[in-house]
C-alpha cells in the first residue's frame, strides 16, 4: 500500500494570511511561492500536480507542506543558517554613517562606496552591504521645492478645494504653457549592447529646427485638454488662447482658472472685465506650480510624444502635439489629487538623523 502525504489544513485566519502573502506586491517571490504551494495543497491537489503547476521539484512541495503542518505560517520562513561569521562588527554601520557626514575627499563632490571604503580601510563590498541595508543610495537624487509665500496655506487651500469640492454649476480648468519645445532632428533606433540587451539608441548630435510654445487648459472634472501651439508666448497669445477656451466651454457655467505666477498670467484685468462674473483666476503660491494639475499632463506629453522623437521642422512638431491631444481627448481620464503632505520634520539634514 502506497504511503499517503499528510493532509494540510488551515484555520480561516491562516487562509486569509496565505492569500494575502500570494497577492501582496511587497511579499518576496520565495515567500509567495511557499504560500501558493500550501494553498494548493489545502485544496487537496496532489504533491505531483502542485509541483507541475509551480514548476518546482516534488521535494520542494513536500518540504513546505510538512513545514506548514508542523509550524503553521511560521514554518514558511527561512530557518537560521550556519555560515561564516560576520567579519565586520556592528559599529561599522555607525562609522560609515559618520563618514558620510564628513566633507567628501578632495577631487570629489560627493561620497561614493569606494571612497568610503578607502577612508575606513575596509572592503568596498562591506560598505555596499551596509548602504543597501540602510536604504542609502549615494548616487540617486531627489529634489524638493519649499514655497516661501507667506500666504501659502490660504492659497494652497483654495487650489486644493477647487480640485476636491468645486463650486456648484462651475468648471475648474488648470492652465499653463510649456515653452520652447524644440523641433530637433535626431536619428533614433534600437541598438544591442555588449551585454546582449536591446535598448533605445540615438545619435549624440542633433539639429535644431526652431521651437514652439504650447498653451494647455486641463478640465479637472473630465481630463479633457484644450491646447494651442504658438510661435511666441506673449500676454496677447495667452489671452487669445483663453478666449478660445472660454468659447468652447458651456456658456451657462462659471469658470475657475488655476494659474501659476508667470508674468503673462498677471495684469489681465481688462481681459477679465470682459468676462466679469463668469471667469475667475486663482493663482498658486509662489514656487508652488506643482499644485497645478496640468503640469502632470505636460509630463505625460513629454514622455509619450516628445522624448526620443525626431522632427524635421516645426510643422512636424506641431502635428505631433496635435495628434497627441486628439488621442488623449478621445478617451480622457481625470487626474485624482493625491499629493501627500510634506512636513518640515521630513526634510532631514543629515544621514544620521534620517536613519535614527
Amino acid at each position: 500500500m502506497s504511503r499517503r502525504a499528510p493532509v494540510a489544513a488551515a484555520r480561516p485566519e491562516e487562509l486569509r494570511l496565505l492569500e494575502a502573502l500570494t497577492l501582496s506586491p511587497k511579499t518576496s517571490q520565495g515567500t509567495a511561492l511557499r504560500a501558493g504551494i500550501v494553498l494548493e495543497s489545502i485544496k487537496g491537489i496532489s504533491i505531483k500536480d502542485v509541483a507541475v503547476f509551480f514548476d518546482v521539484n516534488v521535494l520542494t512541495v513536500r518540504k513546505w507542506r510538512e513545514r506548514f503542518i508542523a509550524r503553521g505560517i511560521a514554518g514558511l520562513t527561512d530557518a537560521p543558517r550556519s555560515g561564516k561569521p560576520r567579519k565586520h562588527l556592528p559599529e561599522l554601520r555607525d562609522r560609515i554613517l559618520a563618514t558620510l557626514e564628513l566633507p567628501p575627499p578632495e577631487g570629489q563632490s560627493t561620497w561614493d562606496g569606494r571612497a568610503v571604503a578607502a577612508h575606513l580601510d575596509v572592503n568596498v563590498h562591506a560598505v555596499w552591504r551596509v548602504l543597501r541595508k540602510e536604504g542609502i543610495g549615494l548616487q540617486r537624487q531627489r529634489s524638493w521645492c519649499v514655497s516661501t509665500d507667506p500666504e501659502f496655506a490660504t492659497k494652497a487651500a483654495d487650489i486644493v478645494g477647487l480640485y476636491l469640492n468645486p463650486p456648484c454649476n462651475a468648471l475648474v480648468i488648470s492652465v499653463d504653457e510649456k515653452p520652447s519645445i524644440q523641433a530637433k532632428t535626431c536619428p533614433t533606433g534600437y541598438v544591442k549592447t555588449e551585454s546582449g540587451k536591446i535598448v533605445r539608441g540615438f545619435k549624440s548630435t542633433y539639429k535644431r529646427n526652431g521651437t514652439l510654445n504650447l498653451f494647455a487648459a486641463l478640465e479637472v472634472a473630465t481630463g479633457v485638454v484644450h491646447g494651442k501651439t504658438t510661435e511666441t508666448k506673449r500676454r496677447q497669445d495667452f489671452q487669445q488662447f483663453m478666449d478660445e477656451v472660454v468659447a468652447e466651454l458651456p456658456q451657462d457655467r462659471e469658470i475657475h482658472v488655476i494659474l501659476d505666477n508667470l508674468c503673462t498670467h498677471k495684469k489681465n484685468d481688462d481681459w477679465l472685465a470682459r468676462y466679469e462674473g463668469r471667469v475667475h483666476f486663482h493663482f498658486t503660491p509662489t514656487s508652488a506650480s506643482w499644485l497645478n494639475l496640468v503640469e502632470v499632463w505636460f509630463g505625460i506629453l513629454s514622455r509619450k510624444a516628445l522624448r526620443g522623437a525626431s522632427f524635421l521642422n516645426k510643422d512636424e512638431l506641431r502635428k505631433a502635439i496635435e495628434s497627441f491631444l486628439k488621442a488623449h481627448n478621445a478617451a480622457p481620464r481625470p487626474f485624482r489629487w493625491r499629493k501627500r503632505e510634506v512636513r518640515g520634520a521630513q526634510l532631514r539634514n543629515t544621514i544620521v538623523n534620517l536613519c535614527n
